[in-house]
């Protein structure tokens, strides 16, 4: 498949100067885009997009007090840009999958990032939830639609927004007792929707060899039994050894790794979407992805033997059944 990145200024406009979810984190990520690669312009959500995973009241509310500079939670701010950045956001990762189901892997470079936004909360730098809006806008045409996140925290809003149904398959890999503290093992999904929420929360420290194996045993025969029409990335790349927000040990080059696996393993429409990635080596993570995309196969040097806790978490994940 060809591949492209979704980008657009009004992304950098959502800023607050010495945050760390700043407009200049998207220089970094955008150093590692290929320069040959196909740009295609941001696509802009409508409020019903918005709708279909968050309470009309929470995006007006969100609406109104984005006229001006403030904090929605401790760490989650919003600027007199950062709603319509937001609608950017959301129907740019909307596009992506739109690219993808056309025959075109596609990675939607966006901010603000959207995987801890609930459906009437906005949290740890996320305003609304642009993974789960693109797969509620695809399910309006599909049958299936399945989200993998590989951020170094776990995705609680995608989880909480699809926990009850049996139409999105959700996997989680991230560091386990980190922010926001949720993404436990038992944490499986209710009703329709149990068995179709999968997390696997690692040890500090832990390396591709221990994200291969939960991706080899778990998210890939759980992805290859669902067949989904397409799948999305929630791309957070802040797993890396250097990034200071975790305490995780993924090279750039291991995100080229698990990209290739869902590939070959599921020959699935892939959707990307930025989430984290706050390192010096976050380019370096991107043009690994990107690599991937057109077809470089990685191999992982030195391999090391998984934690003994990674094999216990996946034991625990291989006897959850759905369908």
């Amino acid at each position: 498949m060809h591949c492209s990145a979704i980008y657009g200024d009004v992304f950098a406009r959502h800023d607050m100067e010495l945050h760390p979810e700043g407009g200049s984190r998207l220089r970094v990520a955008l150093s590692g885009v290929p320069y040959d690669v196909k740009w295609r312009a941001p696509v802009r959500a409508s409020v019903s997009d918005l709708e279909r995973v968050h309470r009309p009241q929470h995006v007006r509310w969100i609406q109104e007090v984005a006229r001006g500079t403030c904090f929605l939670d401790p760490n989650t701010y919003v600027t007199c840009h950062s709603f319509d950045a937001a609608l950017y956001a959301a129907g740019s990762t909307s596009a992506a999958v739109e690219r993808a189901l056309d025959g075109e892997h596609s990675f939607a470079l966006v901010r603000p990032p959207g995987h801890h936004a609930g459906p009437d909360q906005a949290m740890g730098f996320c305003i609304f939830n642009n993974a789960a809006v693109a797969a509620a806008r695809a399910l309006e045409s599909l049958d299936r639609v399945a989200i993998l996140d590989w951020d170094l925290h776990h995705g609680n809003g995608t989880q909480e927004i699809f926990y009850g149904s049996d139409k999105v398959l959700f996997c989680s890999v991230h560091e386990e007792d980190s922010f926001p503290k949720t993404g436990w093992v038992d944490e499986i999904g209710i009703g329709a929707g149990r068995g179709y929420t999968l997390n696997a929360p690692l040890a500090p420290g832990s390396r591709i060899t221990d994200y291969r194996l939960v991706f080899d045993e778990v998210f890939i025969p759980a992805l290859v039994r669902f067949r989904p029409d397409v799948l999305i990335i929630s791309a957070g790349q802040d797993a890396l050894a250097d990034d200071e927000r975790g305490n995780m040990n993924l090279k750039p080059e291991d995100y080229g790794v698990l990209t290739r696996m869902l590939i070959e393993g599921t020959d699935l429409p892939l959707a990307l979407t930025l989430e984290g990635g706050y390192g010096p080596s976050h380019g370096k993570a991107i043009e690994a992805i990107f690599a991937a995309l057109r077809g470089r196969r990685f191999t992982v040097a030195n391999e090391q033997i998984p934690h003994r806790s990674t094999e216990r978490v996946v034991e625990i994940l291989k006897k959850v059944e759905f369908c």
